[in-house]
């Protein structure tokens, strides 16, 4: 099983550090109510205080840039259908059909072999796929900024898309745009999108 994400996103580190400075500054609290005389901080301390606080500031910044970036990502630099819905069941027009379920918080992906990924889509580059999504308990939004698709996913029901992979490699932000609860923000993926030839220069590297 693969875990695309991890545990540790940026959003979980942000909350963690909050997190950390509640408790700490409850523990301040509680100990400045106990002193008898008032501590008094230095400006060292104060100028410490300002650049950790201007430092988180920055990092927020810097990964919702990340995030609007490959939002705003587009998919070619030319005009062409990349994506859209899809009914029927001629699953041989398509490269790859790939099973999508979503969860709280997460996506599982499982290829044609029933092997399951989590919160990463492998795809080659140019492949078209058809994805089939599912809800596993509440209302989800199924979106991938860079294939310029979007859909509402019922738990009763399933969702037919395509899209068709990037030509360039690399990781794309896969993300639920539907609220489903505390975890909703941690709910992304990755499509990861290998080069084409990649598989068979491995088999001639073997072969030799």
């Amino acid at each position: 099983m693969e875990n695309a994400l991890g545990i540790w996103g940026p959003q979980a580190l942000m909350m963690a550090i909050t997190a950390s400075f509640t408790v700490l500054g409850m523990v301040m609290l509680l100990a400045a109510m106990m002193m008898k005389r008032r501590w008094r901080p230095s400006y060292a301390v104060e100028f410490v205080f300002i650049g950790i606080m201007l430092v988180l500031a920055w990092f927020g910044d810097l990964s919702s840039t990340k995030t609007y970036t490959a939002y705003q990502a587009n998919l070619n630099a030319e005009e062409r259908s990349v994506s859209g819905n899809y009914e029927g069941e001629g699953e041989d027009a398509f490269d790859r059909v790939i099973t999508v379920i979503a969860f709280q918080w997460g996506f599982g992906f499982i290829n044609e072999e029933d092997e399951l990924s989590r919160n990463a889509l492998v795809v080659k580059t140019g492949e078209t796929v058809l994805l089939r999504v599912l809800s596993n308990d509440v209302i989800h939004g199924f979106n991938i900024p860079v294939a310029q698709i979007t859909a509402e996913i019922d738990p009763d029901e399933k969702r037919e898309l395509w899209i068709r992979a990037p030509d360039e490699p690399g990781n794309y932000l896969i993300q639920c745009v539907n609220y489903c609860g505390v975890g909703h923000t941690q709910m992304k993926a990755w499509l990861v999108v290998e080069a084409a030839d990649a598989g068979a220069e491995e088999n001639d590297g073997e072969d030799h």
